[in-house]
């Protein structure tokens, strides 16, 4: 998301730096890259076919439908059938590929999950699947009742909701996720557009040595075993950082402080 230009629209201000990121993330043993074609729009997904086509047998480009870009840099909703198979085909396009990995149905809008069926919009999904056009589909910016009627239309193998230290609204959609093998992706992981700020946090990092934005990837992945994460950036140095903060040990007193930000403590 952040490769593209301010407010995810246009070009990058340094191309060969967005470039540079790619190539380094793979360089890194990334192997799961989160875009999309309303990324620029375009944009994003044109930069990783730049820098990584052909890709390693290992990568996975994950991508998302559902929504697209206005004049204003708006994300109006896009979920029509003829809408979907169009995000689809244009996902195809970009990313130079015959079939997408993974498909992300995004909902609700830019201030959260709305409830309502997704039944229709899935099930034109559900049907590009059966079409070879995608392998494996997944939710995003859900309730939990919707992943439930995903899940009753067609394999769901990931939801990708806000989640992070100080949004902690999708703890019971977590674990019951985490039991059926379902993988959870938590976008702005570290935050988003206002970085995390806490206390506790500042405390444990200084305590740790690191960087808060190390010690939330870290919590993360302590989080659950089903958790995948996405941090954005546009530069090489913060890559770096995001890849050794998420391999940061934490003691079970560094768990318990961080738990205290999202105001609920957890057994473990």
């Amino acid at each position: 998301m952040q490769l593209a230009g301010p407010g995810v629209m246009g070009p990058p201000a340094d191309r060969d730096a967005a470039l540079a990121v790619l190539r380094e993330a793979v360089g890194l043993g990334i192997t799961h890259i989160d875009t999309a074609a309303a990324y620029g729009p375009r944009v994003t997904n044109e930069l990783i076919r730049e820098a990584l086509h052909p890709y390693p047998g290992t990568l996975h480009v994950v991508t998302k439908v559902g929504a697209t870009r206005d004049e204003r840099g708006g994300w109006p909703p896009a979920r029509e059938p003829d809408q979907l198979r169009r995000a689809v085909e244009e996902n195809l396009e970009t990313l130079g590929l015959d079939t997408l990995d993974l498909v992300h149905l995004r909902l609700g809008d830019a201030q959260g999950p709305r409830p309502g069926s997704l039944a229709r919009a899935f099930e034109t999904l559900a049907e590009l699947r059966r079409q070879g056009l995608i392998r494996h589909l997944g939710v995003s910016n859900a309730t939990a009742e919707q992943v439930t009627e995903a899940q009753a239309i067609a394999p769901v193998v990931s939801v990708q909701n806000l989640y992070n230290l100080a949004h902690r609204h999708d703890d019971e959609l977590i674990d019951r996720l985490a039991a059926e093998n379902v993988a959870y992706i938590p976008f702005f992981p570290l935050g988003g557009f206002s970085p995390l700020q806490s206390e506790a946090l500042s405390a444990v990092a200084a305590r740790l040595d690191a960087t808060p934005m190390a010690v939330a990837l870290a919590w993360l992945l302590r989080r659950s075993p089903n958790i995948l994460l996405i941090p954005g950036t546009s530069s090489v140095r913060h890559l770096r950082e995001n890849v050794a903060g998420a391999g940061l040990p934490l003691s079970d007193e560094d768990l318990a402080d961080l738990d205290t930000i999202g105001g609920r403590a957890r057994r473990r």
